[in-house]
């Protein structure tokens, strides 16, 4: 796991925290539990390790290629971070590829573990859905601990602005599988105009896809 070495700026107050009521998303065709809300974002290093994380599918095939598929990876992928005990910041999952900042807690299960189920049982319901056996979905993810304030928040800014980035949107919250609508709707006003005006064009991502 490397380190984040950024030039360290100011930190923003600390929103308040409350949770989201589960939102189920309503699809007869699979049987997934429902879109369950992380809590407000906390956009404040402490104690507990933050990671950035990307992950992609094998030979950057576009697998997920329907809303339905794209639903059931960030659907499994807010389950197992639940279960897990990680905190998701940040998140935008794509045909091919997802981005995730994830905060431990002193019971958070080991990261490798906590990828390696959401890998194995996302690459199971896909194959099902796509009636195939034996297909290798995921190729591997990497994974930068974060332990400066300012690289922290550009990440959190670079994964709502992801498909912004690859011209899927023209504005972030448009987006239907990434944080970005559900960070306005539980940030303050000045945090989102904070996170959304730190620059992103110097954050160093292999983002290809």
């Amino acid at each position: 796991m490397n380190s984040d070495a950024a030039h360290c700026g100011p930190e923003p107050p600390r929103p308040s925290t409350f949770k989201l009521p589960s939102v189920r998303l309503l699809d007869s065709k699979c049987q997934l539990p429902p879109k369950d809300w992380p809590h407000a974002p906390v956009h404040r290093l402490a104690d507990n390790a933050v990671y950035f994380v990307t992950a992609a599918t094998l030979h950057k095939r576009h697998l997920f290629d329907t809303p339905q598929k794209r639903h059931l990876l960030e659907r499994l992928l807010l389950s197992f971070a639940k279960r897990d005990g990680w905190q998701l910041e940040a998140w935008a999952v794509f045909a091919n590829h997802y981005h995730i900042v994830a905060r431990a807690n002193p019971d958070s299960r080991n990261l490798g573990e906590f990828l390696h189920d959401l890998h194995g049982v996302s690459a199971r319901e896909l194959n099902k859905q796509d009636s195939v056996s034996d297909r290798k979905v995921w190729f591997n993810f990497r994974d930068t601990k974060l332990t400066i304030q300012h690289s922290y928040l550009a990440r959190l800014n670079y994964v709502h602005q992801n498909a912004v980035k690859h011209k899927l949107v023209a504005v972030a919250n448009q987006y239907p599988w990434c944080s970005a609508a559900w960070f306005e709707r539980v940030a303050s006003p000045a945090q989102v105009k904070t996170i959304y005006g730190i620059k992103i064009d110097r954050v160093k991502v292999e983002d290809d896809f």
